[in-house]
């Protein structure tokens, strides 16, 4: 037996014979065209056959994997024709007399490596957009028929990496599972992947051989580890785990439409994170109580440029309309740090993570945040809005920003255009300032909502980006559990609920903790709604609480 490690990324168990991607070749010459406009006008039609094969795709990934999925083939469809790409493409084809194949593929490179370059992590994924596009592109122009899978029986798919649209495009009746040399856990194919329950391992490196094509496998999503070869005692194990997550995905099913309360009777909201209007479809799928996060920054991380009032207005209004009622909490722009944006202009700093970010820059740039107040309050009219203000510090902030607010709704009025006067104003607890004064700011707002990925890293004084602090990041730490009890305790005090929107929301080691505390609301992925769900209605609440709050608050060894 050979144990090769990796990173799952999509949580399942498969078995099945080892089989490696037939990947279309698309092989050209280089050469000089004589005529210029005709080699455009071929670049033209092949643009045009892509664009009409990506909403082709998106239809089946929206029948498939829903909305989101879709989304990720429409975004591929306006970057083949973006202005910028095309006109790349025509200069070079028109300057250097180049064939289009050979065109097409040199500018590919060249926005592929700039997106590659850029410190933000998600424009580091969009590298592999490029890619994809301008190979389907050149796959089109060379006549190149399409690979994938030739076997009769379902397999386990190896390749070194897959595109989105390889993926979308595979006959999931013959995909098991798959395994994959390269890839990151935040690349579309590991979202989509997830999305259609295939359980998947990215990142196993040159471990992964040709030799091995053919051969039985085992694959955990779960632990990322890939068996070739199994010896029967690991095959039974595994095979028992995988019979156990079948069997508690039919259970989580049932509790679609159940209420969130313990056995002993205290209930708490289960919401969900989004980034964009079109992550909707899972939160609606998986039985979410409403959106405790939605991400505004995507909108601009999204845009060439600052998005408009218009554009945003949109976007929440679809968010608001599509949940039909459910409270929508909505965060104001939250860039700088690991999100930064190149139209921003935002000076170099030594330590952005400290410097100057989200509501930071809202004050300092107000024209900035009164076009996203502006579309926020339009959108009111359309749903039950909260909004909410990222990385507070003092209560001069939070009170500046609630002017701000007031002036926008002065305009408004004068102007005629509708929106809710019922809009709640939160802010976010993920600075140890903001949750030691959470008794004075509790005063200022109508809820709290404690980011805890940011409260771990400021109170431990520990980059949550750097891998190489892995043990040290630890968001079990009593200190971080005690600021969260004592933001939870103000918020009550003062009239107002408290719930968590950071990923240890998610956490079911810590759901007795959280529940034991009393904070009003959890909000996380859509994934994780049913399980969280079933973990708070096994729970004693009286049972738990005094002990947990032994530990918390009494005498820590390990502090």
């Amino acid at each position: 037996m050979i144990s090769i490690q990796g990173k799952g990324v999509s949580v399942g168990v498969a078995a099945g014979k080892l089989y490696f991607y037939q990947r279309a070749k698309s092989t050209f010459d280089r050469h000089i065209v004589d005529d210029t406009d005709a080699e455009w006008a071929r670049f033209k039609s092949a643009q045009e056959k892509a664009i009409e094969q990506l909403g082709e795709l998106a239809e089946k990934a929206r029948a498939e994997a829903g909305d989101e999925a879709a989304l990720l083939f429409e975004t591929h469809q306006m970057m083949a024709e973006d202005l910028d790409f095309e006109e790349a493409i025509e200069s070079m084809i028109k300057d250097d007399r180049l064939n289009a194949e050979a065109v097409v593929t040199d500018v590919g490179a060249q926005f592929a490596e700039m997106f590659a370059s850029m410190d933000d992590s998600y424009m580091q994924a969009r590298a592999a957009d490029v890619k994809d596009i301008s190979g389907r592109i050149v796959s089109i122009l060379s006549g190149a028929v399409q690979g994938g899978i030739d076997s009769e029986e379902p397999i386990v798919l190896a390749a070194d990496d897959l595109a989105p649209s390889e993926t979308v495009q595979l006959d999931k009746s013959k995909i098991l599972g798959f395994v994959t040399s390269l890839g990151s856990g935040s690349s579309h194919t590991a979202i989509l992947a997830r999305t259609m329950g295939i359980p998947a391992i990215i990142g196993v490196g040159d471990l992964l051989k040709e030799e091995y094509a053919g051969r039985e496998v085992i694959v955990d999503g779960g632990t990322g580890n890939l068996f070739v070869d199994p010896d029967d005692d690991t095959r039974d194990r595994l095979m028992q785990k995988r019979a156990e997550l079948i069997k508690r995905n039919e259970l989580l099913q049932q509790l679609k439409g159940q209420p969130n309360i313990t056995k002993d009777g205290q209930s708490i909201r289960i919401y969900c994170n989004i980034g964009s209007p079109d992550d909707v479809y899972p939160v609606q799928e998986n039985d979410g109580g409403g959106i405790g996060l939605f991400r505004s920054e995507f909108l601009y991380l999204e845009c060439d440029d600052y998005p408009t009032e218009d554009y945003q207005f949109e976007a929440y209004k679809k968010v608001l309309s599509d949940m039909n009622g459910l409270e929508v909490v909505i965060r104001t722009l939250d860039i700088g740090a690991d999100k930064q944006i190149d139209y921003f202009e935002m000076p170099h700093e030594e330590n952005p993570a400290l410097g100057n970010r989200a509501l930071r820059i809202c004050l300092n740039r107000p024209e900035i945040f009164r076009t996203q107040l502006r579309a926020l309050y339009r959108a009111s009219a359309y749903g039950k809005l909260s909004i909410m203000f990222p990385m507070v510090t003092s209560v001069w902030e939070v009170r500046e920003a609630k002017k701000m607010c007031e002036q926008v709704k002065k305009e408004l009025t004068a102007e005629g255009i509708p929106f809710s006067e019922d809009v709640d104003v939160g802010i976010m607890i993920e600075t140890p300032a903001a949750a030691v004064i959470s008794d004075r700011l509790a005063k200022e707002v109508d809820f709290f909502s404690i980011g805890t990925n940011d409260l771990t890293q400021y109170t431990l004084a520990c980059d949550r980006q750097n891998n190489d602090l892995g043990r040290f990041f630890n968001a079990h730490h009593p200190a971080v559990l005690r600021l969260i009890k004592m933001v939870c305790d103000n918020a009550h005090r003062n009239g107002i609920w408290c719930g968590i929107c950071g990923e240890l929301g998610a956490d079911l080691e810590l759901t007795e903790t959280f529940l034991s505390i009393g904070l009003d609301e959890l909000s996380v992925s859509p994934r994780s709604v049913l399980p969280l769900r079933q973990k708070v209605r096994d729970t004693y609440v009286s049972v738990v609480r005094e002990g947990l709050m032994n530990d918390l608050l009494g005498d820590q060894t390990s502090l």
